[in-house]
């Protein structure tokens, strides 16, 4: 299916819902080949803080990854029954701790209007932007923690 538009005489577009790890890696390998003399080599290492009920099944956790120096945190899910007890707390500082192992700069993440903003802000986040609509009647907020100061190395 082509996803419309003009296209170069000598390459066509085509839009696919289910894109493959493989085709993730060409298009990755492309990127990286042009941005690496300017950046140094990206990193890019899927993690997961799986938060497990005592029958040992997976009921929440975080998920994320890095990005060059950046831990980023796709998904936070404490159930409503865990809310309070600390479990959301020792989500974000094992994913600060394993940041920090892996020589991170900060962690990055975005949560929606009525996600516990407070929360965020009790462990260091700042809010460096708002995008209204997401989803449509909301916003996203676009939060932060540096791991170290700007422009210092980090360590791993």
């Amino acid at each position: 299916m082509s996803a419309g538009g003009a296209n170069p005489a000598s390459a066509r577009i085509e839009l696919t819902w289910s894109p493959t790890d493989a085709e993730f890696a060409v298009i990755f390998t492309a990127l990286e080949r042009e941005t690496a003399p300017v950046t140094g080599p990206c990193r890019i290492e899927p993690m997961a803080l799986l938060l497990r009920d005592l029958d040992g099944q997976i009921v929440g956790g975080l998920w994320g990854r890095i990005v060059y120096a950046w831990l980023v945190i796709e998904m936070l899910v404490v159930p409503p029954h865990l809310r309070g007890t600390g479990a959301g707390t020792a989500l974000i500082a094992g994913a600060e701790a394993a940041a920090r192992s892996r020589g991170c700069t900060g962690i990055h993440l975005t949560r929606l209007d009525f996600q516990a903003p407070a929360f965020y802000e009790r462990l260091g986040f700042s809010t460096f932007g708002v995008q209204q609509d997401v989803p449509p009647g909301h916003s996203c907020s676009y939060l932060l923690k540096r791991l170290v100061e700007p422009g210092v190395m980090p360590q791993s």
